[in-house]
């Protein structure tokens, strides 16, 4: 495949080819129009000559006088020897014309001049030639004059337009040398696109707002990756020390167990953190949840609850349900979701207190958000909760179990339904949820 051709060849081309068309047009107007005036002006001679012969005859009709009728039109072509008339009286010539032009090309005319008109009681035939070669030459000359002209301006516009496009094209040159400069080295550097045209401020603005969010996305993945070294750092030197210890020291079959259920345990966490990490990635290529069947989301809701328990009584929590709604959801997904927040919830909810899930229906979609009382969230935590590795409590990011990507799998399974995410934490009450795009609604009890 050849390469497209370059912008400025490609207007100078087009601003030649357009200037042809359109001198070419003019030009082909222009002489249609005079064609069409030296016709109108033959016409108005033929006519004025009928008229002077129609006038004469009448003059000389009563009492008849062919000789003053001669000498009248004769005295009148004597001047005009570009035109040339013969009156005919049936098979009689009544008048001739001294000479009958033929230097060019002629143009006849012949005209009846009616059963009103007579002479001898023959009927009057006028017979008139003119001789349109000065018109013939002055069209060929304005021919070649219009043809000179439009090539003429063809060639200009052919040589001016080059230098008019490259100096047109001068900032998207600049442009592209600012944007060359711009990278990893110079951060928080943008385009000032006060100096460009306007049609130009929308491409640098969209360009600006590009290196914004690859700067975030970039300071995001910088960010992920300190945060998933330190997670996965930390089971990798427990097990790492164990193993160590255990091999230089003679241990029982008793006391090896126990290490070795030590390291399973942090193998285990280490191959959820990376089993979430996974999902994660896949999510955020594009994956969609599969929705296979309109299920009671309040009875989805309620297994999570029996899964969780054990870890409910522990802190002697309350688990209540509020609604209920019917949807097209993906169930494995969905319980996932609801489970990460319920577990977020009883991780950081008051002892004895009451964890609400809150089911409601609006139009086009479901919203479901777990609230808990506890510690408030700070206000500017709150936007980063689905964030990965985020821990609004830090005192906390060792919790057994948390390891910061939980409130991230919710955003993601909310993605993955066409949905978003939403926290608040107001008075002491912090509510976390999901809004799950429902497109097709099933009325639910």
């Amino acid at each position: 495949m050849s390469d497209p051709e370059s912008i400025q060849s490609s207007l100078s081309r087009w601003l030649v080819l357009q200037t042809l068309v359109g001198l070419s047009a003019a030009c082909a107007i222009v002489y249609a129009t005079t064609h069409w005036s030296f016709q109108l002006k033959q016409e108005e001679d033929f006519q004025r000559v009928r008229e002077l012969v129609v006038h004469s005859v009448e003059e000389n009709r009563t009492p008849q006088n062919l000789e003053g009728l001669r000498h009248k039109l004769g005295d009148f072509f004597a001047s005009h020897f570009m035109m040339g008339v013969e009156l005919n009286a049936g098979d009689r010539t009544l008048f001739r014309s001294p000479s009958t032009p033929t230097l060019g090309r002629n143009v006849v005319q012949a005209v009846d001049l009616g059963p009103a008109l007579s002479y001898d009681g023959e009927h009057l035939r006028l017979v008139m030639s003119m001789d349109v070669s000065g018109d013939d030459r002055l069209l060929h000359r304005l021919a070649w004059t219009l043809f000179a002209v439009t090539a003429g301006g063809a060639v200009v516009v052919s040589m001016t337009s080059t230098l008019l496009v490259r100096r047109g094209l001068k900032p998207l040159g600049d442009l592209a040398r600012k944007t060359s400069a711009l990278g990893p080295g110079h951060p928080g550097s943008r385009i000032d696109a006060s100096g460009y045209a306007k049609e130009l401020k929308p491409w640098i603005g969209q360009f600006n707002g590009l290196l914004d969010r690859v700067e975030s996305a970039y300071g995001q993945l910088e960010a992920f990756n300190a945060d998933a070294a330190h997670e996965l750092r930390t089971p990798l030197a427990n097990m790492i020390a164990l193993a160590e210890v255990e091999l230089h020291q003679t241990r029982s079959a008793a006391a090896l167990r126990d290490a070795l259920a030590s390291v399973l345990e942090d193998a285990h966490r280490l191959s959820t953190i990376v089993s979430d990490m996974l999902f994660l990635s896949k999510a955020d290529r594009g994956s969609r949840a599969r929705r296979t069947a309109i299920v009671s989301l309040a009875l989805e809701v309620a297994a999570v609850a029996e899964f969780h328990e054990v870890a409910l009584e522990e802190r002697s929590l309350k688990f209540i349900i509020d609604g209920d709604a019917r949807s097209r959801v993906d169930p494995g997904l969905f319980r996932r979701a609801v489970s990460n927040l319920v577990s977020n919830a009883i991780r950081y909810a008051r002892p004895s207190s009451t964890i609400r899930v809150a089911i409601k229906r609006s139009e086009g979609e479901v919203a479901l958000y777990v609230e808990n009382v506890g510690a408030p969230v700070p206000a500017d935590a709150l936007p980063h909760l689905f964030e990965r590795f985020f821990r609004a409590d830090k005192a906390r990011s060792g919790s057994s179990g948390n390891h910061g990507l939980g409130l991230a799998i919710v955003a993601a399974i909310a993605r993955m339904h066409e949905g978003t995410t939403f926290a608040e934490s107001t008075g002491g009450r912090t509510k976390v949820g999901i809004k799950i795009a429902d497109p097709r609604e099933v009325n639910g009890g």
